[in-house]
């Protein structure tokens, strides 16, 4: 019905307003003719921005060049102001898969964080939220996406709405709730995510940020490995002293260090001549994002 619109106008915002559904497009036309250019209307999905491996393409589907340049949208640098906000509520059965996309697009600095620090206000699952904003400690929840999305942006709560308030499609007609064993998942959460102005600013660069997801990951694969004999795979012997130049203790595991210390521990494996590329060939080592986009 347009409620997140809506609001973001009375609130006084120059609103774009990307819509998928061809029913609703005629209302928002209606709307935006007498809002005197508060209101842009486009014909399109965000969460369907920049598809991989498709053909010819159609609304709503689209690349996000192509929309900002319609819009007039210019790129600044990554460590200019918040050039443009996002709202919006993430479709629930593609939830982990489009953290994953948006994820990879802002370590790459690809798709929209090609024009900045773009900010995400999304309404996600209580569980994924949980997910997002989990320390370490806990080896159920704290997990690579923890660590990658704290590394890169400010998490921030605004708001838990019950599941009530929404409007759901299940069969019977009831709440379509996604089921969760592990965490309580009774609400969406409006969570805002700004992306760090220094993300970029040490050895962590956009052409080895893949290698950084890909080392996380492996040290996560099981937390309860320690994290000397982690590295000591990926360079012989080489652990201790890497711990200690850190002054990270060394018995600590991989599911115990925070993810300001990941960012550390890779800046610090870029630079150490002991350590090269070569442990991203480790056979357990995953050869593809593993995500569907």
């Amino acid at each position: 019905p347009g409620l997140l619109t809506r609001t973001l106008l009375n609130a006084g915002s120059q609103v774009i307003a990307l819509e998928s559904n061809n029913a609703f497009l005629p209302d928002l036309e209606a709307l935006k003719k007498k809002l005197n250019g508060q209101l842009e209307v486009v014909h399109c999905d965000f969460f369907r921005l920049d598809p991989i491996g498709v053909g010819t393409m159609r609304p709503p589907i689209m690349y996000s060049e192509r929309l900002f340049e319609n819009l007039g949208i210019l790129p600044v640098p990554w460590t200019a102001d918040i050039p443009l906000k996002v709202v919006g509520i993430v479709p629930q059965r593609r939830e982990r898969n489009l953290l994953w996309k948006l994820l990879y697009a802002l370590y790459e600095r690809s798709s929209v964080y090609k024009y900045g620090r773009i900010e995400l206000n999304l309404f996600v699952s209580e569980k994924e939220y949980k997910t997002l904003v989990a320390k370490p400690g806990d080896p159920r929840i704290y997990q690579t996406l923890s660590v990658l999305w704290q590394t890169a942006c400010d998490v921030q709560l605004l708001h838990m709405e019950p599941w009530s308030s929404f409007l759901t499609n299940s069969r019977n007609g009831g709440l379509s709730i996604p089921k969760s064993v592990l965490l309580q998942n009774d609400h969406l959460c409006l969570v805002r995510m700004t992306p760090r102005k220094n993300l970029f600013t040490g050895s962590l660069i956009t052409t080895n940020s893949s290698i950084f997801i890909l080392m996380v990951k492996q040290c996560l694969a099981k937390s309860s490995t320690k994290l000397v004999d982690k590295l000591n795979l990926w360079s012989s012997n080489s652990g201790k002293n890497l711990l200690r130049q850190l002054e990270i203790p060394e018995h600590v595991t991989t599911g115990s260090l925070y993810p300001e210390e990941y960012k550390r521990l890779f800046e610090a494996m870029e630079q150490s001549n002991e350590f090269d590329q070569s442990w991203l060939y480790d056979d357990s080592l995953e050869n593809s994002r593993g995500v569907i986009f």
